[in-house]
């Protein structure tokens, strides 16, 4: 049994690096890369499309649907890893690994999306050229978020736009903060559970 999730863990992980390799040369989309490209889009874009279904993964030019697919991936290798080392798996042991995949998708985004409102929180305090196709994406990006915590304080009010992004910026640091705590707490009672 060892010997199988050692294999399963492994090709886990080779397959994150496969998907790890197709999203950075998405970013190339120009360039002609060849055969090797061709297959390894064959082998990853079937799993990459299943997760590119949900529209929760996709914000504005951002495809988040890779990084919840290589968390699930993540998941999966450390539960085999895991089973491969200590021979079972405890249900509070596989509660824990479970929160801590979801925790390090949520802190991701949350991070990503601190960034992003910082970036333009400078911005706009210089006086960046703010009509450039940058400035445009960073605006797609952080423009739902502005408008949904905003929404959920003033509701139908107006507010100003510094007021709205600096508010978006704490908003989101407090989750991340406070979720944080609140995971370590968890994984911390999970892992004691002897279940």
């Amino acid at each position: 049994m060892s010997f199988i999730m050692n294999i399963l863990g492994s090709l886990a992980g080779f397959y994150m690096l496969l998907i790890f390799i197709r999203v950075m040369i998405s970013w190339f989309g120009g360039a002609n890369l060849g055969r090797p490209a061709e297959i390894l889009t064959q082998i990853t874009d079937p799993y990459l499309n299943w997760w590119r279904k949900f529209p929760m993964f996709r914000t504005g030019y951002i495809d988040l649907s890779p990084v919840a697919g290589m968390a699930v991936l993540s998941l999966v290798q450390t539960v085999c890893n895991t089973t491969a080392r200590y021979g079972r798996m405890s249900m509070g042991t596989l509660l824990a690994i479970v929160l801590q995949a979801a925790w390090s998708v949520i802190s991701f985004v949350l991070g990503f999306f601190i960034i992003v409102l910082v970036l333009r929180f400078f911005a706009y305090l210089t006086n960046r050229n703010i009509y450039s196709a940058f400035w445009r994406i960073i605006d797609s990006i952080s423009q739902p978020v502005l408008y949904r915590i905003t929404r959920i304080f003033f509701r139908r009010r107006l507010i100003n736009y510094m007021a709205g992004v600096l508010l978006s910026i704490g908003t989101l640091a407090v989750l991340f903060i406070g979720g944080s705590l609140l995971v370590s707490l968890l994984l911390g009672f999970l892992t004691r559970l002897p279940l």
